[in-house]
């Protein structure tokens, strides 16, 4: 894959199938226009790909799924870009197996991410959204007092912040969390390199049973598919809070609502779900204390704008012959 990629003529075709996610009009594509011929699509139902992307050597995808099938429509078809970190939209080996090389965009929604996690904490904890619609109800304003409160008001200086999975997103967090006076364990499924500063690394059952807020930074595996599960939910404090901005899988939806029914803990902030969007009825619009959030932690201006310019320099580093953050590697010829 050295050396200048020989494309056939004038300025390579590429074409975006789910353009409107990454910039719904508040940005630009600048930085790949100027390295091809670029077409947009806001949204691309699968039934589409092969008209779309037809005669598109770069194709570039957030969440329109390139299966085996779709893969093997597309003739012209050399580089395949996913607009996110997480890359099982596409099928590696079918894409490997044409040699076409899939890459995606590490590392550009971290800060994004960690304050989300603590848009989630802050609210479990000052509930600052219920008590601004008590005030804009009039709440207040009958008050027989100068101010109120209509739930605890809990102070995080002092507390446990657990956090399973110690990445660039993890270690963001912890930051944030020992900022807050927070006192910060982790547990990694595998130990990091170098002991990190301020964090102390525990083993899973700890960090569950410690934690007084639990947050969750670790990438979806088979192993750990409902990592938060019945059994797990009973080994948390009844005061906890559970954040989750990592995979919506990780969590047993139903496990959940359960526990917040029963009480078994305190409080739950959501920015991803099983299935995304969740239906009408979901279980966990019902549960206590449960505030879920539209999958948008990634999604700041600063943080697309990153993701841009991170996919164009993909592009280019695959067009002149150096390419990187490749992720099926191990599939190519």
């Amino acid at each position: 894959m050295r050396g200048r990629f020989p494309f056939h003529s004038g300025r390579v075709k590429i074409v975006i199938l789910d353009a409107y996610t990454a910039n719904p009009g508040d940005l630009d594509w600048a930085p790949l226009e100027a390295l091809g011929q670029v077409q947009t699509h806001d949204r691309t139902p699968s039934g589409l790909i092969a008209e779309r992307a037809a005669d598109a050597e770069i194709v570039l995808t957030n969440k329109t799924v390139l299966d085996a099938e779709s893969i093997g429509r597309l003739a012209n078809l050399k580089y395949i870009g996913v607009l996110a970190t997480g890359y099982n939209v596409v099928d590696l080996a079918a894409a490997g197996a044409r040699g076409v090389p899939v890459t995606n965009i590490p590392a550009y929604s971290t800060p994004a991410v960690a304050q989300m996690v603590f848009a989630h904490v802050l609210n479990l904890t000052q509930h600052v959204a219920s008590h601004a619609e008590a005030v804009r109800q009039g709440v207040w304003a009958d008050c027989p007092d100068f101010c109120f409160w209509n739930a605890p008001l809990a102070e995080l200086k002092g507390q446990t912040f657990g956090i399973i999975g110690l990445g660039q997103i993890g270690r963001e967090t912890a930051a944030l969390a020992k900022a807050f006076g927070m006192r910060v364990i982790a547990h990694n499924h595998r130990p990091p390199r170098e002991q990190p500063d301020g964090i102390e690394m525990v083993g899973l059952d700890e960090a569950f049973a410690q934690s007084d807020v639990l947050s969750l930074h670790c990438p979806l595996t088979e192993k750990n598919l409902h990592l938060i599960s019945a059994e797990r939910l009973k080994q948390m404090k009844p005061s906890a809070l559970l954040i989750n901005t990592a995979r919506g899988p990780l969590v047993d939806t139903e496990a959940l609502a359960r526990a917040l029914h029963d009480g078994e803990i305190a409080g739950a902030g959501l920015d991803v779900m099983e299935i995304e969007p969740p239906p009408a009825g979901h279980p966990l619009y019902s549960a206590p204390n449960c505030h879920i959030t539209p999958h948008i932690g990634w999604a700041t201006q600063a943080a697309r704008r990153r993701l841009i310019d991170i996919a164009a320099n993909n592009v280019k580093a695959f067009i002149t012959g150096n390419p990187t953050n490749v992720v099926n590697q191990d599939q190519l010829p």
